[in-house]
């Protein structure tokens, strides 16, 4: 087994899940999940030192964690945790995939009714067995009912993120092979979707048997599911199915175009196409009679959409939402890209529920080359992320104010809040606490279960008041565990545009909210968007990248992202009050 960083912290992780199962000191259980916090967050090859037995100092690593990460750096596998789980059934595991069921919850299902299963649970629930269980009752098996249909929808799918950690070095051992002419990721993958089902990789070769050989080889695959002379799949340890499709250079920018996608887009390709004589696939133009037009010599992707009279389709949007028509009409948009980025707002601290202090935070933010960083720890509502009350907050916008001194020239930090809407639309701090604030991310985080227009209502609200600066992660959602709370979101795009309101596209790779099929509608009303990572970790800032990415799905251009501009723009911003804003943002439109 090969050890990672991310065995070692899971592995711990694990045990403190499977100690409270069984009811041990909850001291014993911290220690365990904060070894992994630890791990994740350790500046060094931390495998090395533990397969070197060489953790001593290492605050947080007491002998017993030592001992035990020595043993599972060293030999791939811990005695301890292997016991551990032999004391209860496999299936038990996927209880905790469940939104909204925890330790607790599980370890009474298993210890009063022996539910170990996501069947069993289903069951006891439609029996009436689980309402009549102490800490449960009849809202409880609702929500549980809910929770394992939305599982059984998403299964098999995986958000962007943990896609791309997977399909990523599977490309890049990939390009190792000489006979690797060209090499491309398509489907939903390459047109950035926030989740995908599988990978399909695409190669041009004169050795194609060879090349699905090596694919299949690779270390990382569970299962072989297909190996042919051309095509080829594969499974690999997280469950993702990886697609290998090898043709000649002359197919290759047929293929690419058919396997990136959408069928939706396909097929309008393929109507203009015989609009032209002409049967387009996934390999070449055939034509269709005598009077077909003459097909032009084919060598790149952008060549198909020339032939066809249309301007390249950036992959990202390629959904059959108006672009072929925009591509005919040359009014494409010039989309967004990583290098526009100047910086971003909506970052947590240790001060709250992150795992990095302010200086690591910024320290992390300069590395990337960002000129600015907004800090927006929780607010005192959101008890369950150690949120700042009042006292807490002034003093870190002194630290704040402090480090922006040492760090002038180098990076400017911009001192903000997370502040929950309250139930009735009202803030979490008062306005004279708001106003020594930078900037306000205004984000819900409970009551979800409100209805409809109640939360839209609640939220319109919000964005009325004079401190907002911008809309958190807008409906809620958790992608793959949890549907968005219901709002109306096109009035709510109403309500930003007309109090100079920003939206945020929240990129955490659980999140991906606003969803990008609304974007081009806040677009096209002005309506600034920001792309921010709600980073808890000095890694969470690199999800920016995959925020791009979805801004690119949503039609966004640079003009349209709040946090393209300069540090001086930006400021020049927050400094104006938001009722005058409206020249500011309506910049979007031009």
């Amino acid at each position: 087994m090969s050890v990672t960083p991310e065995t070692l912290a899971s592995t711990l992780e694990e045990i403190a899940l499977l100690l409270e199962l069984k009811g041990e000191n909850p001291f014993k259980t911290r220690a365990y999940r904060n070894g992994a916090d630890i791990i994740r967050d350790f500046d060094g090859d931390i495998v090395q030192r533990a397969k070197d037995n060489d953790l001593k100092g290492i605050k947080g690593i007491g002998e017993a964690l030592q001992d035990k990460l020595h043993e599972l750096a060293s030999t791939g596998k811990l005695v301890y945790h292997i016991e551990l789980k032999n004391e209860f059934p496999d299936t038990l595991f996927e209880l905790f995939e469940l939104q909204g069921l925890g330790p607790k919850k599980i370890k009474a299902l298993w210890d009063e009714l022996g539910i170990a299963s996501i069947g069993g649970l289903r069951r006891a629930c439609e029996d009436g067995k689980i309402a009549s269980l102490k800490g449960f009752g009849k809202k409880s098996v609702e929500k549980i009912l809910a929770a394992i249909e939305t599982r059984e929808r998403f299964s098999g799918r995986y958000r962007l993120a943990e896609a791309a950690s997977a399909a990523e070095p599977l490309r890049d051992y990939l390009r190792q092979h000489p006979d690797v002419h060209q090499l491309e990721i398509c489907g939903s993958y390459r047109r950035g979707k926030e989740t995908v089902h599988d990978i399909d990789f695409l190669v041009a070769t004169d050795k194609p048997a060879d090349l699905t050989a090596y694919f299949v080889a690779y270390e990382s695959s569970i299962e072989t599911i297909v190996h042919g002379e051309t095509k080829a799949s594969i499974r690999l340890g997280n469950g993702l199915q990886c697609d290998l499709r090898a043709v000649s250079n002359q197919q290759f920018p047929f293929a690419l175009q058919y396997f990136t996608g959408s069928k939706e887009h396909n097929v309008a390709m393929r109507s203009l196409a015989r609009q032209r004589g002409w049967s387009l696939n996934e390999y070449d133009f055939t034509p269709l009679g005598d009077s077909s037009d003459p097909i032009p010599e084919i060598t790149t992707e952008a060549d198909i959409y020339a032939s066809l009279g249309l301007t390249f389709v950036h992959p990202a949007l390629r959904e059959n939402k108006g672009e072929l028509e925009a591509a005919d009409q040359g009014t494409l948009p010039d989309l967004i890209t990583q290098e526009n980025l100047r910086g971003t707002f909506h970052n947590h601290t240790t001060e709250s529920d992150g795992r990095n202090t302010l200086r690591q935070m910024a320290e992390a933010a300069i590395e990337l080359g960002l000129s600015y960083l907004g800090i927006s720890d929780h607010s005192k509502a959101s008890f369950q992320a150690n949120g700042l009350d009042e006292a807490r907050l002034l003093k870190q916008l002194e630290a704040i104010r402090e480090l922006n001194e040492e760090l002038e020239g180098a990076i400017h930090l911009f001192a903000g809040s997370e502040v929950d809407i309250l139930r009735d639309g009202s803030l979490d701090f008062c306005d004279e606490i708001l106003e020594q604030l930078d900037f306000t991310v205004a984000s819900v985080h409970n009551a979800f279960s409100l209805s409809e227009a109640e939360q839209t209502e609640r939220v319109i609200k919000a964005l009325q008041h004079p401190h907002v600066t911008m809309l958190g992660h807008s409906t809620g959602r958790l992608l793959l565990r949890r549907e968005p709370y219901p709002i109306d979101l096109g009035a709510v795009i109403e309500a930003a545009a007309e109090t100079n309101t920003i939206i945020e596209l929240n990129c955490a790779s659980k999140r991906m909210d606003m969803d990008w099929r609304h974007w081009h509608r806040a677009r096209d009303k002005g309506v600034l968007c920001s792309i921010n990572p709600d980073a808890h970790t000095v890694e969470g800032l690199q999800a920016l990248h995959f925020g791009v990415r979805v801004a690119q799905k949503g039609w966004l251009r640079r003009r349209d992202v709040f946090n393209t501009r300069s540090l001086e723009e930006v400021r020049t911003f927050l400094a104006t009050p938001k009722a005058e804003r409206g020249e500011l943002s309506q910049a979007a439109l031009r």
